[in-house]
């Protein structure tokens, strides 16, 4: 049963087996403060704008170190691993893919969800991104049983797009992990906001671990790693600190809130029709 869940907050850089160290190690006193799980962020392994130079440190799963670290930190302190993301060679194309792990206390990997909603976006003050030039999209929704929670992943953006989480609590999820790396300027304009909505409009806890800070790359990264009980609650905010946060959830609470507010149980399917003369 999940009860103890650890946020990993990071500031990732452009050295995979040094963020792979710092990984381990908060996966370490995770366990040593008795977590049940540990979520970390999106780009867990590497952080790097700079793609020629990342270019040679991002490789198929099979060879990637930060993963095979976090398993073997996984089996050897018997906790569950939620790695928020890692850029993976993709194994059918010349691009990346932005995948998250589910890693068990055994050290298997026993779910894999990859980023279906690319940042492509020109933001104020100069700062464009094009994700979606170097990674390959996803195309599938995973939700995944985790003791008696029912886990569904996403990446950042992600958030953004309400129908994805509704996919995932239709089919039961009552845990939304939202791994990130958000920016400065729509990370204070935005996040906590996005994350109490999926949260309220889901009737489900939303685990949100982040990057935080000035990074090698020159990138700056909103923190804010965030934990958010089914009725919009904020039960963990971690600002700008890094390092690991811990908070005890009960997962009673979703059935307890979707009791009181039953929009889950509610929805309806729709035709987009003209308006009636």
């Amino acid at each position: 049963m999940l009860k103890n869940i650890a946020l990993a907050q990071m500031r990732s850089g452009i050295d995979p087996a040094a963020n792979a160290a710092t990984l381990v190690e908060y996966i370490t006193e995770a366990a040593s403060k008795n977590a049940d799980i540990i979520f970390t962020p999106e780009m867990s392994g590497l952080l790097d704008r700079d793609r020629a130079r990342a270019a040679q440190n991002i490789v198929r799963e099979e060879d990637e170190l930060v993963l095979a670290r976090a398993r073997e930190a996984a089996s050897q302190h018997d906790i569950w691993v939620a790695l928020g993301s890692l850029a993976i060679q993709s194994p059918t194309s010349d691009k990346w893919l932005n995948r998250s792990f589910l890693i068990s206390p055994t050290g298997e990997i026993v779910a894999r969800y990859d980023k279906i909603h690319l940042f492509d976006v020109d933001l104020d003050g100069g700062e464009s991104w094009r994700e979606s030039a170097a990674y390959e999209a996803g195309g599938k929704a995973i939700i995944v049983p985790v003791g008696q929670a029912l886990l569904g992943l996403s990446i950042c953006y992600d958030v953004r797009f309400a129908s994805l989480y509704t996919a995932l609590t239709d089919a039961g999820a009552n845990i939304l992990a939202v791994p990130a790396a958000f920016t400065v300027p729509t990370g204070k304009a935005h996040w906590k906001t996005l994350l109490r909505a999926r949260a309220i409009e889901a009737g489900a806890f939303v685990v949100a671990a982040a990057q935080s800070g000035k990074h090698e790359d020159g990138r700056e990264t909103y923190g804010h790693s965030s934990i958010i009980d089914p009725w919009g609650r904020v039960l963990l905010d971690m600002k700008d600190n890094l390092g690991v946060g811990i908070c005890e959830i009960d997962l009673a609470a979703v059935a307890e809130v979707r009791g009181r507010v039953p929009a889950v149980a509610n929805r309806r399917g729709f035709v987009l029709g003209e308006n009636p003369q």
